[in-house]
């Protein structure tokens, strides 16, 4: 099965979440190199691009589509935005990130308490579809701020209606951050009540579960974030599966190695690196190297951390599945004073994007 996003067809279904710190251009070109997809590039704040403090994101030459996650609360800081982008960085696909749970971003009423104010919500996403002239945008999102408020149906139809191309549910609130089960069942209400593509995002660990959440739920494509932190290789994965041929038996550990010594080539620099470590030995067994990895200061030590290991060694049944990355939650949300008894209110928040750099 393919997905349509505007113009973009992506085929397998399957998206790799932006992740600040992870998805740059090495780590989407080892990603790329296993399997199809779409790869989004770390997230970028639309006032911090405009104001000369954000990096220009970088593309390998070949890299098409170009696609880019863009934070902003302000329409016509959005709207700049997307138009620098489309222009400068020549990218044919914006994702708008309004689930971020951070609280600098919260308590401003950016991030995750944007889609309480439905009003000021849309004329984001309307701004920046006008902007991109064609362009997909699409809106990545969570359930809500917590159990009593949850805005995902409401704000997923207001995207739609906004003219976003897609919507992708993190099916967590931002109470939640990253504990607990993703609720799949929230996806497949959202798919149900939308008429444009919906991607499910939460708890895919490996290739079944993607299969089984767009089996289960009806979603049109999944988002992978933490799954492949360590496990580049779940794009072939997800590739073959999605394809309906048998998934290849998990790397060897020289396998393993290779990857990791390809990434540190890709990437150049060994203390970016470093915490790369943990997640590409989980379940191997290598308390060792990943030590010397995380203390390592040039490829000489990597290479020197690798070579100890046992070429043959496969991991512990199971592992694949294990998160990795971030767990942190449930932690309460801070909103605003009086955020939620004036969600009507369409005025942008004041100074939500100041605190948000992007990266």
């Amino acid at each position: 099965m393919g997905l349509t996003i505007g113009p973009i067809t992506v085929d397998p279904p399957v998206v790799l979440a932006p992740m600040a710190g992870i998805t740059n251009a090495a780590f989407r070109r080892l990603c790329r190199s296993y399997g199809g997809g779409l790869y989004v590039s770390e997230m970028v704040s639309a006032r911090a691009l405009l104001e000369g403090g954000s990096a220009q994101a970088a593309f390998d030459a070949d890299e098409s589509p170009r696609s880019v996650q863009l934070y902003g609360v302000d329409p016509v800081t959005v709207a700049s935005a997307v138009r620098h982008m489309a222009e400068v960085w020549q990218v044919d696909h914006v994702d708008l990130n309004m689930g971020c749970p951070v609280p600098k971003v919260t308590r401003k009423g950016g991030g995750a308490a944007l889609p309480v104010h439905t009003s000021a919500f849309s004329n984001v996403v309307r701004a920046a579809v006008r902007a991109a002239e064609g362009r997909p945008v699409t809106v990545k999102m969570r359930m809500g701020v917590d159990a009593d408020t949850l805005t995902y149906l409401d704000a997923g139809r207001a995207a739609e209606d906004a003219g976003a191309a897609a919507v992708t549910l993190h099916a967590r609130t931002a109470e939640q951050l990253y504990s607990g089960t993703a609720d799949w069942a929230a996806i497949a209400k959202l798919a149900a009540a939308l008429n444009i593509p919906v991607l499910g995002n939460g708890d895919v660990w490996v290739a079944d579960d993607a299969v089984r959440m767009v089996r289960e739920t009806g979603c049109d494509g999944v988002v992978v974030g933490r799954g492949c932190l360590g496990r580049p290789w779940l794009f072939r994965d997800l590739e073959d599966a999605f394809a309906g041929r048998p998934v290849r038996p998990a790397p060897t550990l020289g396998e393993v190695a290779e990857t990791m010594r390809e990434h540190v080539r890709l990437l150049g620099d060994v203390r970016g690196f470093r915490k790369h470590a943990r997640w590409y030995l989980t379940g191997y067994d290598a308390p060792e190297a990943e030590a010397a990895i995380r203390r390592a200061e040039t490829v000489g030590d990597v290479d020197a951390a690798l070579a100890s290991l046992d070429p043959e060694r496969r991991p512990e049944p199971g592992s694949d599945a294990r998160p990795r990355g971030v767990t942190d939650g449930p932690r309460r949300v801070v909103l605003p004073d009086r955020w939620r008894e004036c969600a009507d209110d369409p005025t942008p928040p004041y100074d939500a994007d100041v605190l948000v750099s992007g990266g």
